[in-house]
């Protein structure tokens, strides 16, 4: 059954030749790019993607735009920063997709890497994740950040990984996680969500031992207190730009 790949692009010229090598079973590669300054959009078209220029409507909004330009009923949504490793893709190109008309989706386990090494604690394993769908029977949800697809059917869990390389260096976790606190933070405040003087601390308090302790991140050496202690972070700015939002509202209602 051919599958279609769908990639959101930005400025990825250093990982995104990696991604797409590791796509042989795929049948077409759509790759929707947001803007780049850099060689992603060249390298991309030289491998022989189809490359659209589309204005960034937020992760939902731009991964189902990139799907609902794909021409076959299956596509495998992906991120610059991952790869297919061969196994994997040689199930892909094995599986009898349409076997199972109640099937509409399929979950995979995402081994995600951080300097060159497979981090299995923090909460990073096991990383369940929904990415091959019938883009016929579902479609993303509305949300601003941790976007979900929401399938009509059934969602069969495989036990096929992917690799992941989000982070190059410290650097980008702190980036990540300011992006994703603001994002949350205007998430919830859409959905009515409220935020005391205490609620940043003891949820950031609570994040770190969970990831630090509970989840073992101790066990991963520094990166480990590292991962947790920016977990720590992003969970804190999250509730504390929620009460923000809160706080700027009463005096400008018009936000």
């Amino acid at each position: 059954m051919p599958i279609s790949i769908a990639i959101i692009t930005k400025n990825e010229e250093d990982r995104i030749s990696a991604c797409i090598e590791s796509l042989s079973f795929a049948d077409e590669i759509v790759v929707v790019d947001s803007g780049s300054m850099d060689d992603t959009v060249h390298i991309a078209r030289s491998a022989g993607c189809r490359v659209i220029i589309e204005k960034w409507r937020g992760y939902a909004g731009q991964k189902q735009f990139a799907v609902d330009q794909c021409r076959n009923d299956w596509v495998f949504v992906l991120d610059a920063d991952e790869q297919i490793p061969r196994e994997t893709a040689e199930k892909l190109s094995e599986m009898p997709l349409h076997s199972i008309q109640s099937v509409t989706a399929y979950s995979f386990l995402r081994k995600n890497y951080f300097h060159h090494r497979w981090i299995r604690h923090c909460g990073w394993w096991p990383d369940r994740i929904v990415r091959l769908v019938n883009r016929n029977q579902g479609n993303f949800n509305n949300r601003l950040v941790h976007e979900r697809w929401i399938s009509s059917g059934t969602i069969t869990d495989l036990d096929l990984t992917i690799d992941h390389r989000s982070f190059r260096d410290y650097s980008d976790l702190i980036n990540k996680m300011q992006t994703y606190s603001t994002l949350s933070a205007k998430d919830m405040f859409t959905h009515g969500k409220h935020a005391g003087w205490w609620t940043p601390l003891t949820h950031g308090l609570w994040m770190f031992l969970r990831t630090y302790i509970f989840e073992m991140g101790f066990l991963e050496g520094f990166d480990g207190f590292m991962i947790s202690a920016l977990n720590a972070g992003g969970s804190f700015m999250k509730y504390a730009k929620l009460k923000e939002l809160h706080t700027t509202s009463h005096k400008n209602p018009k936000i």
